[in-house]
């Protein structure tokens, strides 16, 4: 018997969380997030997509025992600015159980309709950023990396089934840095691009970080392409909350902003794969886990770039080029292997160009979907 429950309370979105480990506790590949961190995702604290609009989560039991989970809401801000109707669904988790993962489906679907809305999509970013956007549809076997989602080849089945269609799909493209690019001819037409063009890149400033994310700010609202569907430039609240968030992890050397003269032009975010660490802990810091943080972050052989923007002025000048480079070149000195270029969505093909150009391979697949309901 499957029963769905709404959890409200602490100890309830406690339970939901928790339904991870039941879910992975034979799968060697899955990285356990930090549960407090993911409770105050829950809960709201600085998480942009919730300060959207209305949203809910809920527990499916099956035989008294938990087996499935999702979260349903409404983005307003981006319904508005897009002239939409659209619902979301995301941290989706079920047992390889076909009548779980409807139940919940149609529990999101009915809570959505209650509301009027006539689209579903997900799985989207729990946060409205770029971490756990989409299933994995197709990529090689490996553990995912920093915020990159990861689930059991039969969600695919389960959403495909009860009638989800492809929205989107979303690439990741591996780098060796150390073989796949060619330094020195990639450095000549850097340097060339910013000579001619009279633009530098700089690492941000950890010290001055507010004024670094309104930068960033300005460059977002010039260079987000107006049909992007699914995404609008953020608040400069949101932005600083992301900052905010982000700062602890961050490596000044992977946070990159080109500017000519004090004019900011473009920018590139990227973190050092925390997800090597992450699997250590189990989801908690406390009481050992800090000293297991400390000690294999500096361990880590990796880094991920998020994002990379370029106003539209910039971007026939190299610009993206030169702070690709940078980044190879500054995670080198610190002794990284690899970097991930993701997610890029299979539209962006001038960002998929840039990042084949410089030697990465496309090798995984996520899958935004949607549903009229």
């Amino acid at each position: 018997m499957i029963n769905i429950l709404e959890a409200k309370s602490k100890k309830e979105l406690k339970e939901f969380i928790e339904l991870q480990w039941i879910i992975y506790k034979e799968d060697t590949l899955w990285v356990p997030p930090l549960k407090k961190d993911m409770l105050n995702t829950l809960l709201g604290k600085d998480n942009p997509l919730f300060m959207e609009g209305e949203h809910a989560f809920f527990i499916a039991n099956y035989n008294e025992k938990p087996a499935g989970r999702i979260c349903v809401g409404i983005n307003e801000s981006l319904n508005e600015k897009k002239n939409a109707e659209d619902g979301y669904i995301t941290l989706f988790e079920s047992i390889e159980n076909k009548e779980v993962a409807f139940a919940l489906f149609d529990k999101a679907v009915k809570w959505l309709k209650e509301r009027g809305k006539k689209v579903v999509k997900g799985p989207v970013s729990p946060t409205n950023g770029d971490d756990n956007r989409g299933l994995l549809v197709e990529g090689v076997e490996g553990s995912p990396v920093l915020m990159n989602s990861y689930n059991p080849k039969y969600y695919v089945d389960f959403f495909e089934e009860y009638g989800f269609v492809k929205h989107l799909d979303l690439y990741a493209y591996y780098h060796d840095i150390r073989t796949a690019v060619n330094m020195e001819r990639h450095g000549r037409v850097a340097e060339y691009a910013m000579k001619r063009y009279n633009f530098r890149v700089d690492s941000i400033d950890l010290k001055n970080i507010d004024k670094e994310m309104e930068d960033i700010k300005k460059v977002l609202d010039i260079a987000m392409p107006e049909e992007w569907e699914d995404l609008t430039p953020p608040t400069l609240e949101e932005v600083r909350a992301e900052g905010a968030r982000l700062k602890p992890l961050a490596d000044e050397d992977l946070i990159l902003i080109a500017r000519s003269e004090d004019k900011p032009v473009g920018f590139a975010i990227a973190l050092p794969d925390y997800n090597q660490v992450l699997k250590k802990l189990n989801g908690k810091l406390l009481p050992t886990g800090v000293f297991k943080f400390l000690w294999y972050k500096r361990k880590i052989t990796g880094f991920r770039i998020f994002v990379l923007f370029v106003i539209p002025e910039y971007r026939k000048k190299a610009v993206s080029g030169a702070i690709l480079y940078k980044e190879y070149i500054n995670g080198l000195k610190k002794g990284y292997q690899y970097c991930e270029g993701s997610t890029i969505g299979e539209t962006n093909t001038a960002m998929r160009t840039d990042i084949e150009k410089t030697g990465g391979i496309l090798y995984r697949t996520y899958r935004l979907y949607k549903k009229e309901i």
